[in-house]
């Protein structure tokens, strides 16, 4: 079986929702988060190519992964993960869980429940956030508040491209449980406005997801990096107005979306929220060796 992989991902990090390696990280890390960017983005184009089937896509899939482990080397986005990977003496793990929630993508269609999406999120998602943990040397304990927010940023991008997913790759990450206790089926998606019934639904999943962002938001003061520190709080904050969004819009007939100057005042404020976590962990810190002297 012989076909073309893309050689360039179809999106860049300036196209996320979410900032990607922007100027809070740290230069030096910067080019670390890029790579594992890049690599998930060339591999999830795969996943999402409508012109491949399901075995095509697999295989490709296992083309990234035998480049990322180095035997064999014609894929253009794994060399530079790869060498990042070797030179901090980083585990692909997580890398590889992304491989496997796109061979996922590849042949999985539909998600029964809740409890399903969220096992196809920690492979889709909880890897993101890990690895860029992992590239700031922080502690595996904050994986939990990491796992949640990522996990409710891939909920939120689904429920932006509900519409979308169904109608190009006839993909549905709404659980079905969740659509028929609504009154709704799948074919309600392909709609270019929400029924009452199947607006419900998104709403009730919106909820659930916003409790994942309640979570997620306590990263910010786990982080022992302040720039990283900054950086998530930034992004709990666009996560928490988004799903706001979604809890009272039709993400069919409305585009779930934030300006750029929307972005730019919410990432002030995540910014200011950011420091003053930092701000008051220094201060229990210092408390803390007082009433140690």
């Amino acid at each position: 079986m012989s076909f073309d992989l893309p050689s360039v991902p179809t999106k860049t990090h300036r196209d996320e929702n979410f900032p990607v390696a922007s100027r809070l990280i740290a230069a030096r890390h910067r080019p670390a988060v890029l790579a594992f960017y890049r690599f998930a983005r060339a591999a999830d184009d795969i996943a999402d190519d409508p012109k491949l089937t399901g075995e095509q896509k697999l295989a490709g899939l296992d083309r990234f992964e035998a480049a990322l482990t180095g035997k064999i080397d014609d894929i253009e986005a794994a060399r530079p993960l790869r060498a990042i990977l070797a030179e901090r003496g980083l585990s692909p793990r997580h890398a590889l869980d992304l491989l496997h929630a796109f061979r996922m993508d590849a042949v999985k269609n539909r998600y029964e429940n809740f409890d399903e999406l969220m096992h196809y999120c920690a492979y889709s998602a909880a890897p993101v956030g890990r690895f860029v943990l992992d590239v700031h040397g922080e502690s595996e304990r904050t994986w939990l508040a990491s796992d949640a927010l990522c996990s409710a940023l891939q909920i939120i991008n689904h429920l932006q491209d509900c519409g979308a997913d169904y109608r190009k790759l006839d993909r549905v990450y709404i659980p079905l449980d969740a659509l028929a206790e609504a009154g709704a089926d799948v074919k309600a998606l392909g709609a270019e406005k929400a029924s009452p019934a199947l607006l419900s639904c998104l709403h009730r999943i919106a909820a659930h997801t916003d409790d994942l962002v309640q979570i997620g938001k306590e990263l910010p003061r786990m982080v022992q990096d302040l720039r990283l520190c900054l950086e998530t709080a930034v992004i709990g904050r666009l996560a928490q107005i988004l799903v706001k969004g979604l809890l009272h819009r039709d993400p069919l007939s409305d585009k779930v979306h934030l300006s750029k100057p929307h972005v730019l005042v919410l990432t002030l404020f995540g910014i200011g929220e950011g420091l003053a976590q930092s701000t008051r962990r220094a201060g229990s810190r210092v408390a803390t060796t007082g009433k140690g002297l």
